[in-house]
């Protein structure tokens, strides 16, 4: 998660929190939390869009 939230520059409380409200995906493999970086682009290019909706 530590490296995931360095990637998408927030802090690793909030991306915590992510996981945890099923709001980013990732996937749990022998207790770490893994990402791929296609999914984390694509997590922000789906919030971008959101935030011109409004």
């Amino acid at each position: 998660m530590k490296e995931a939230a360095e990637y998408l520059g927030i802090s690793y409380w909030l991306i915590n929190q992510l996981v945890r409200r099923k709001q980013i995906p990732c996937s749990k493999v022998g207790g770490k939390f893994l990402f791929r970086i296609q999914v984390l682009d694509e997590y922000l290019n789906r919030k971008e869009k959101e935030s011109i909706k409004y």
